[in-house]
């Protein structure tokens, strides 16, 4: 690989601290610190991202590159840190936090001009690691590499996955926090973005009232990241702020297409460019259920679950709005901006869902129709995923019964048979309202709804096989991922079985997970 191309542009503009030590400790007024990862002498290549590297420019794969994989025995022209930031979570406001578990390698630049940065994730503790050890363990670090790599298959803005390898030591940790910590085969992920600026950055240079620091940091984005902003002083940030909530909204939207519940959705896990970033206690949806939350951490309010996430991303943006403040200074204009956010969302939202079912465009009573099909999904507990591959395969002889029998998650009786024709009837109704052929309909809905989607318990059973030495699993869900609107492997697109419902690390995770 082309590593000796690594530049940091990002310490070289910015205020740091350039100790360059991992001791854990407040870094006021900064927003990086140099650090150097822990360095593991036996790390072993799990799977490396041939096409992707390609891309960014990094090159092939060689064998000598294994130690940079983790971390280990780096060239003297990387200089490695952790940016600072702060945040708010689960709705209150945490002070100073930062990259705990990531660190920096810095930037490369293709022969295209396009510009990726390079992180390693599990590398070792950094001065951001508030009392934690900076390491990752396997569970975490396949699920971190493959989902990542599923929501860009699907079309999702997302943060990409380079690499995955052992470091060759094991982690102590306690998966559901229960007081029973256990021995974990540790890991390593490099990950890749155009970049990983945070709401929380914004969020910390303004809540240490280092104003000029903001200022900077805001000019910086929005040169190197928001080509379309080209207006100038005061109203740049405005219509920065702007993009920043399109931006949101749209991946929000792009959520809830395909079943993607987040899980952990603080202001220091908002991606500034609307990417979806830090893949933690997430969950593809199995069973469609607006109150789902796969986060261990997150209930009983379940202030994260699938059907609150435009919701919460809209709160976060108020916090942004109050960061960026001082540089709009126009409290309307945010305010404003914000309830507009409500509206283009739930546009886009339902314009959404419009495709999924095959409509061509949004007519007025289809706010009814989206509401009796959410009863509908919750009542008969019907697959997400599954739900949309059977609509699109209805013939005017299909038994419903029968047809949806392997998509619900409970018995369908007479009286929710009733309810699921009543429902079939009303949307072949609702087709015919359609401007469109049913062949068009049909290619739209292919088009938007996934055949495949990385659930849980494949994760899962990826894991343990992994973890005995087995490579099929990753190899066969790598490939099952790349196409995701074909059934490249009909069995693995199935809904999930009942022996994994309450399996600890599947269907129920942590902030550890």
């Amino acid at each position: 690989m082309n590593i000796e191309r690594i530049r940091q542009p990002f310490i070289e503009k910015f205020p740091g601290d350039f100790s360059n030590n991992s001791m854990q400790r407040n870094t006021p007024k900064v927003l990086f610190a140099t650090t150097q990862p822990a360095g593991f002498d036996k790390p072993e290549l799990i799977a490396f991202n041939e096409v992707l590297s390609e891309e960014i420019g990094l090159g092939k794969f060689e064998d000598k590159d294994l130690n940079f994989l983790v971390g280990s025995n780096l060239p003297e022209n990387v200089q490695t840190y952790a940016t600072a930031y702060a945040g708010h979570q689960f709705g209150n406001w945490a002070g100073q936090l930062g990259d705990g578990r990531a660190i920096l390698a810095g930037e490369i630049t293709n022969e295209a001009g396009k510009k990726t940065e390079i992180q390693w994730k599990g590398a070792g503790a950094t001065p951001y690691s508030r009392h934690a050890d900076g390491r990752a363990v396997l569970r975490s670090s396949v699920r971190e590499y493959l989902m990542s790599e599923a929501m860009y298959h699907l079309g999702v803005p997302t943060t990409r996955a380079l690499s995955l390898a052992f470091t060759g030591e094991d982690v102590m940790r306690d998966i559901m926090y229960s007081g029973n910590p256990e021995l974990e085969k540790g890991a390593a992920v490099i990950r890749t973005a155009e970049s990983f600026i945070r709401f929380g950055h914004f969020e910390l240079m303004s809540a240490q009232r280092e104003y000029n620091t903001l200022q900077d940091l805001a000019d910086f984005t929005i040169e190197n990241y928001f080509p379309e902003v080209t207006s100038t002083d005061s109203q740049k940030y405005r219509d920065f702020f702007e993009r920043i909530c399109t931006r949101t909204a749209n991946m929000i939207v792009e959520w809830f297409r395909v079943g993607f519940v987040h899980g952990v959705m603080n202001t220091d896990n908002m991606s500034i460019l609307g990417l979806t970033i830090d893949y933690g206690p997430y969950s593809m949806m199995d069973e469609y259920d607006l109150n789902f939350t796969p986060n261990t951490t997150d209930l009983p309010g379940r202030r994260y679950a699938f059907g609150k996430q435009g919701q919460i991303a809209q709160w976060n943006l108020w916090q942004l709005a109050n960061a960026l403040h001082p540089l709009i200074k126009d409290e309307k204009f945010l305010e404003d901006t914000l309830n507009r956010f409500g509206t283009y969302f739930w546009e886009a939202h339902d314009q959404m869902l419009c495709e999924k079912f095959g409509f061509d465009q949004l007519q007025k009573e289809d706010e009814e129709f989206f509401t009796n099909w959410q009863g509908l999904m919750q009542e008969l507990q019907l697959d997400y995923t599954l739900f949309f591959t059977q609509l699109e395969r209805i013939t005017p002889d299909t038994d419903i019964k029968e047809h949806f029998k392997d998509v619900s998650y409970v018995a369908i009786n007479e009286e929710k048979l009733l309810k699921l024709t009543g429902f079939i009837k009303n949307y072949e109704a609702r087709l015919n309202l359609n401007s469109i052929s049913r062949e068009d309909s049909l290619a739209m809905m292919k088009k938007t709804n996934p055949k495949f989607i990385l659930r849980n318990y494949l994760l899962y059973e990826c894991i343990e096989e992994i973890s005995n030495g087995k490579r099929e699993m990753l190899e066969k869900l790598t490939k099952a991922l790349e196409s995701p609107y074909q059934e490249v492997y009909p069995e693995l697109s199935v809904k999930r079985p009942s022996g994994y419902d309450d399996t600890a690390g599947c269907s129920t995770l942590s902030c550890s997970s």
